[in-house]
């Protein structure tokens, strides 16, 4: 009878340590992408305001044409 109580018990820390382990894989996965959506929000935020890029805005057709304000 202990046999059996052992292998279940041995099936039971191993499926824990593959659980706890995909789960820290998970997390540790989740955030380098939100690290790395963040560092790309900053860059982006950081483009915009370099003389050089256009702001296109939507005109009544529909149609992206640059914004009537100059930033030269």
């Amino acid at each position: 009878m202990s046999a059996i109580i052992l292998r279940i018990l041995i099936y039971v820390l191993v499926f824990a340590a593959i659980w706890f382990g995909v789960r820290r894989i998970w997390s540790d996965w989740q955030n380098k992408f939100r690290a790395d959506d963040e560092a790309q929000h900053q860059r982006d935020l950081h483009e915009r305001k370099r003389p050089d890029v256009v702001d296109l805005k939507r005109d009544k057709d529909g149609v992206f044409r640059p914004g009537d304000d100059d930033r030269r």
